[in-house]
C-alpha cells in the first residue's frame, strides 16, 4: 500500500510517500480502505517531535501519522462479525496512529457507520474536529440571549462553532483573515464578520455592534440574515483557539461579566486566565478542554449526529495522499480553510 511515512522528527519535507507492507487486522481489528484522512494542527507539533503540553510520547520511527480515517471494511480480524465488511465507517484511532495511508486498522469498538449521503471528507472533519467542537459546546452552554465571538472562524472548529451558535439562536460574530476567508464566515450564517488583518477591526467592529447594522461593505449573503437579538451590547461569550495579539485585541469586546472559553493558541501565546484588569470586570477566562477526554465518545456521537442531520458542515481544504508535506505547511502557514483531509 502507499502510505505517508516519518522517518526523523523536524520539518513537513520528512513526510515520504512511500510503499509499506499492508497491515493485517488483529483480533477485535478491522482493516479499512481508506478514503479521507484527517489532518490535525497537533499532528504538525508530534511531526516535529514537539510532544510537550500533548498527552502523546514519541513513536518508534519510522511511523505514519494520522488519527482520523473514513472508508470501507475489507477484512475483519480474529473475533469481529463479517457482517461489517462493504460499510462505510468513520473512526478516530486515538493513541495509535496509522491514517496517512491506502488502508489502516482500527477496533471494532470505536467504528461508527455512515450513511450514503455523509462523504468522507465531513466524516473525518466531525470525528475529530467535531468532537472537539461538541466539547467546546458542552462548557459554553450557549443560549439565544448571548453575543458570541469566534476568532478564526474560518478554521475548521470555528466554522462549526458559528454554525452552532446561530442553530441556538445567538447574535454570532466571526473573526477570520482576508477578504475570501470573510466570505465564508458570513456564507456560514455569522450576523457580523471582521477581517483581524484590518488594524481598526476592533474599533470597526465595536461600531456596528453599537449602531445594530451590518459591517459596511459586507452585506448579507448566502444563509446570512439578520442578527435576531439587539446588538446593542458587547459580547458575552468568546470562543478562542487563536490567542495571540488578535486574541488579546477581540477580549476588548467582552461585556463585564462576560466568558472568555480558549481551546488553542495558533496565534501567538495563551491568553492570561489570571488578568486582574479582566477580573475586575467579572470577564473569566477559562480552558474550554478540560474534561473532553472523558467524554470522546459522547462527543464524537454528538458531531457525527449534527452532520447527518446537515445541521453541520464543515469547510474543507484536501490534498492528495502524496501531498500530506504541503498539506503540513498550508495548516501551519494558516493558508487552509475548514478541515484539511489527505485523499488516497
Amino acid at each position: 500500500m502507499k502510505t505517508i511515512q516519518l522517518h526523523a522528527f523536524g520539518p513537513a519535507e520528512n513526510l515520504r510517500y512511500e510503499e509499506a507492507p499492508d497491515p493485517v487486522p488483529g483480533p477485535g481489528m478491522v482493516l479499512i480502505q481508506v478514503e479521507a484522512a484527517g489532518v490535525h494542527l497537533l499532528d504538525t507539533f508530534l511531526r516535529e517531535g514537539n510532544f510537550e503540553g500533548t498527552a502523546f510520547s514519541a513513536p518508534e520511527l519510522p511511523t505514519i501519522p494520522g488519527r482520523e480515517i473514513a472508508g470501507v471494511v475489507r477484512e475483519v480480524g480474529p473475533e469481529v462479525d463479517g457482517g461489517w465488511v462493504g460499510k462505510r465507517v468513520v473512526v478516530h484511532l486515538g493513541m495509535v496512529p496509522g491514517g496517512y495511508a491506502e488502508l489502516a486498522v482500527a477496533k471494532v469498538e470505536s467504528l461508527y457507520e455512515l450513511p450514503d449521503h455523509v462523504d468522507g471528507v465531513q466524516a473525518v472533519a466531525a470525528i475529530g474536529t467535531g468532537r472537539t467542537t461538541a466539547g467546546i459546546l458542552a462548557q459554553a452552554a450557549l443560549s439565544p440571549d448571548d453575543v458570541v465571538l469566534v476568532t478564526s472562524a474560518a478554521g475548521g472548529i470555528g466554522a462549526y462553532l458559528i454554525q452552532a451558535a446561530r442553530n441556538v439562536g445567538a447574535t454570532v460574530i466571526g473573526v477570520a483573515g482576508g477578504p475570501a476567508k470573510v466570505q465564508l464566515v458570513r456564507d456560514l450564517g455569522a450576523h457580523y464578520v471582521a477581517d483581524y488583518r484590518d488594524p481598526e477591526w476592533v474599533s470597526a467592529l465595536r461600531a456596528d455592534l453599537t449602531a445594530g447594522h451590518e459591517p459596511a461593505g459586507h452585506e448579507p449573503t448566502g444563509n446570512a440574515a439578520a442578527a435576531p437579538n439587539s446588538p446593542h451590547r458587547p459580547v458575552t461569550v468568546m470562543l478562542d483557539g487563536v490567542a495571540g495579539e488578535s486574541g488579546r485585541q477581540a477580549l476588548e469586546l467582552i461585556a463585564d461579566g462576560g466568558r472568555v472559553l480558549t481551546f488553542g493558541w495558533s496565534g501567538g501565546d495563551p491568553l492570561p486566565e489570571d488578568s486582574p484588569e479582566l477580573s475586575s470586570r467579572g470577564v473569566s477566562v477559562t480552558a474550554a478542554l478540560g474534561d473532553i477526554r472523558s467524554r470522546l465518545r459522547e462527543f464524537e456521537k454528538a458531531a457525527l449526529d449534527e452532520t447527518v442531520e446537515g445541521r453541520w458542515r464543515a469547510l474543507s481544504t484536501t490534498f492528495p495522499l502524496s501531498e500530506a508535506s504541503s498539506a503540513h505547511r498550508a495548516l501551519e502557514e494558516r493558508r487552509t480553510v475548514g478541515k484539511v483531509v489527505l485523499l488516497p
